[in-house]
């Protein structure tokens, strides 16, 4: 019987069970309550026991590991566990039941907090030893802390390895692609959240991977020739969950820290770890030859092997698209956070199974593969309202290469999809935040439009110096090709590199310039938080300072982000909706 099942037989807090060991240090699991009290003991001169299997013999092959699979960590022997006095005890369990216990899903759930409270101590020692890592390099955008805007990708693959997963493809499929993936982005200042949707079917190009294989050397996995699937950003050719990262940013211009990753048999077993989740239907969907799924129209709570078919299937809804099974996966996700909100929290014993199914599940990258480490990213997380969290689809239209009756894969909208990901790069809500935030966020914005407000000067008549602080090798050089051969601003000069790489485009100039300012703001289309005023007028020659940012996307696209959302069919998350 396990820790789980024994905190449940004996109406004990399973958390409380893991107490620390004055003599050690560490958290160990307290078995046996039936003693009232108990004084501190001398340490035994016997060896602890450990808390993982022995080691395989020497001569024991040892099974190579495939690039993006999981990499188990071993953890330390721990002892057994020293009983603190009953009245201790008492106290340890009432306030563990008034306290939100803090915890992760895992996962494309992986996103979403359900509590407040420090809980590295909840079986740490068992819970760190279930994730996997992998090592992606720079793919991922290191962080100094967990401040400031975070993105975060989760990728659900599509592995059919394990009891039951045979009926949904190749059996033999030890890789998996990227199935269901979601772009996770938390705003810097917490107030909402965005998870963006890629169609695994949009075609794409994958750029060159430099990715790390098992004995520390560094393999480039090449890109595909011309576009192919999204979803072959993972698996194909040995690519890593790090191919994944450099394809969206390339395609989106966003930058990732992290990644986590999970397969077929997680969604099964987090799904019935939490009680089932709860999902509704306008109609009712029976398929026979794919999913298997059978429901009826109405409102049904899933679990197991009906939930993996629920968000796997697509033949009976809409066009039987991967859109239409996206809109059903945005469901289930939004349902199944409110749910850990609302329910899982007061539940301590069904705690330990999501955080152990949750953990057991997850591969995650270098700079995460911890349980305190995830644990201060789910702090972040947490800190984001579940009204203020919403669901966007990448905006896509059919791909005009594939004749009108067979189409089967989609290309990016280049009109709308531009707006979604200047909104997440430059942290413009998807939803209503908080009124009095937002009214400060909109009289800061009145103040900065202020600057656009005025007389333009003529082209001829703006004089500007070009620094490259984007990292785009030439940057200032084509902008002032641009300027000087489309644009009419002959006096525009090449200063080279900026003395720093800027994370944004500033435009600096006098009083006296603001007339060309404008100008120049309004052929770049620059924002009005890059105009940066100076306060003494300059000469009547001197130029005014334009330096490129990591916003730069090339000479003549606009860098001003929307000032509202598109119209995309985002859905948010304290809301249900039910599948057409």
């Amino acid at each position: 019987m396990d820790a789980h099942s024994r905190g449940r037989a004996d109406e004990i807090d399973p958390a409380d069970q893991w107490v620390l060991n004055p003599q050690t240090g560490n958290y160990e699991l307290r078995l046996d309550h039936s003693v009232g009290q108990s004084q501190p003991r001398t340490p035994s001169p016997r060896p602890r026991r450990s808390t993982v299997p022995a080691p395989a013999p020497a001569d024991t092959p040892a099974e190579a590991p495939v690039p993006g699979q999981r990499r188990r960590r071993v953890n330390e022997p721990g002892g057994g566990g020293q009983q603190p006095p009953a009245s201790r005890r008492k106290r340890k369990q009432g306030a563990s039941r008034k306290k939100k216990v803090l915890l992760w899903t895992g996962g494309t759930m992986a996103f979403v907090l359900v509590g407040g409270a420090t809980g590295a101590y909840l079986l740490y020692n068992k819970l760190d030893g279930n994730i996997g890592s992998v090592d992606v390099g720079d793919a991922a955008v290191k962080t100094e802390s967990m401040d400031g805007p975070l993105n975060i990708l989760i990728i659900g693959n599509d592995v059919r390895t394990g009891e039951g997963n045979e009926s949904y493809g190749n059996k033999t499929n030890v890789t998996g692609h990227a199935d269901t993936t979601f772009l996770i982005h938390i705003s810097e200042d917490r107030t909402n959240a965005t998870a963006l949707s890629i169609p695994r079917d949009l075609k794409i190009k994958i750029p060159d991977c430099p990715t790390k294989q098992p004995d520390g050397s560094t393999k480039v996995i090449p890109g595909s020739v011309g576009t192919t699937k999204f979803n072959e950003s993972f698996g194909v050719n040995g690519r890593d969950p790090g191919c994944t990262m450099r394809t969206i940013s390339e395609m989106s211009g966003l930058g990732i820290n992290h990644f986590m990753m999970v397969d077929f048999n997680a969604v099964k077993t987090l799904s019935t770890a939490v009680g089932g989740v709860k999902v509704c239907l306008t109609k009712p969907i029976k398929d026979t030859k794919y999913s298997k799924l059978n429901l009826s129209e109405g409102e049904h709570r899933i679990q197991g092997e009906e939930a993996l078919a629920f968000l796997r299937n697509r033949h009976g809804l809409g066009n039987e698209s991967d859109l239409d099974r996206i809109k059903m996966q945005q469901q289930f996700l939004a349902s199944m956070m409110r749910q850990l909100k609302e329910d899982t929290l007061d539940s301590p014993s069904q705690l330990l199974s999501v955080a152990n199914a949750a953990t057991e599940a997850l591969t995650v990258d270098k700079g995460i593969d911890s349980v305190m480490k995830l644990t201060t990213l789910a702090k972040e997380i947490g800190k984001v309202d579940l009204k203020n969290i919403s669901f966007v689809t990448v905006p896509v239209v059919d791909n005009p290469d594939e004749p009108p009756t067979k189409r089967a894969t989609v290309v990016l909208n280049q009109e709308l999809a531009p707006q979604v990901f200047s909104m997440i790069e430059n942290d413009v809500s998807f939803t209503e935040v908080k009124k009095k935030e937002k009214q400060a966020k909109d009289a800061k914005a009145q103040a900065q439009a202020k600057l656009l407000q005025g007389p333009r000067a003529a082209a001829a008549d703006v004089r500007v110096d070009v620094y490259n602080g984007s990292g785009i090798t030439g940057a200032a050089q084509s902008t002032i090709v641009w300027l000087q051969n489309e644009q009419g601003v002959s006096r525009s000069t090449n200063k080279s590199n900026a003395p720093e790489k800027a994370a944004k485009t500033t435009l600096t100039y006098a009083p006296n310039q603001a007339d060309q300012a404008r100008k120049l703001a309004d052929m770049m289309g620059l924002a009005a938080t890059a105009l940066k005023p100076g306060t003494q007028d300059a000469g009547e020659r001197e130029p005014m300072t334009l330096v490129l940012g990591a916003d730069f996307k090339g000479a003549g696209i606009s860098m001003a982000p929307p000032t509202k959302a598109p119209d995309v069919g985002q859905v948010e998350a304290d809301k249900q909706v039910c599948a057409k």
